[in-house]
């Protein structure tokens, strides 16, 4: 979507650029206005781990513990940085992400309209059917209903569950 070309993780080459690295330096956006950071595009956990290291606390602990916790949750998680965000699917797709932003971390997911129950939140430019919620501390992550919505959501075909 911003033709940021996309690493396979098998190099170290452009996977963790200077704003993905720890201690790199950059500001967190307010709110979703095109990319969340500019951590650079690449599949694998390589990537993933840079980006979240490369945010400021409590922004870090708190994705950490959401990276933690889909890793707990989902066996074959599968992850990826899109868009300046963390992006985590199983199987067929891509199913959900986490973002830093100046006072929160958002996790969203795709097609999150279908989940039980529904996500509070309907983030800003991540299409019409995405919800999910901002958290401010690692106390506010309620980790058994968002390992269920997880769960919800890889099992959707096309986003995680096998195709039909």
């Amino acid at each position: 979507m911003d033709g940021t070309p996309v690493s396979d993780g098998t190099s170290d080459e452009s996977e963790t650029s200077a704003a993905a690295r720890p201690g790199a330096e950059f500001e967190l956006r307010e709110a979703m206005t095109g990319r969340a950071s500019p951590a650079k595009a690449a599949v694998g956990d390589k990537p993933v781990f840079a980006y979240l290291a490369s945010l400021p606390q409590p922004q870090r602990d708190i994705a950490e513990a959401l990276d933690a916790l889909a890793a707990r949750t989902l066996p074959t998680l599968q992850r990826s940085v899109k868009w300046g965000m963390a992006y985590y699917g199983v199987g067929d797709g891509w199913c959900f992400s986490s973002g830093a932003f100046a006072s929160h971390v958002k996790l969203m997911f795709i097609n999150g309209v279908t989940l039980t129950p529904v996500p509070p939140v309907t983030p800003v430019g991540m299409g019409k059917a995405t919800r999910g919620v901002e958290l401010a501390s690692v106390a506010d992550i309620d980790e058994r209903q968002i390992a269920d919505w997880m769960r919800q959501v890889t099992s959707v075909p096309g986003l995680g569950g096998r195709k039909r």
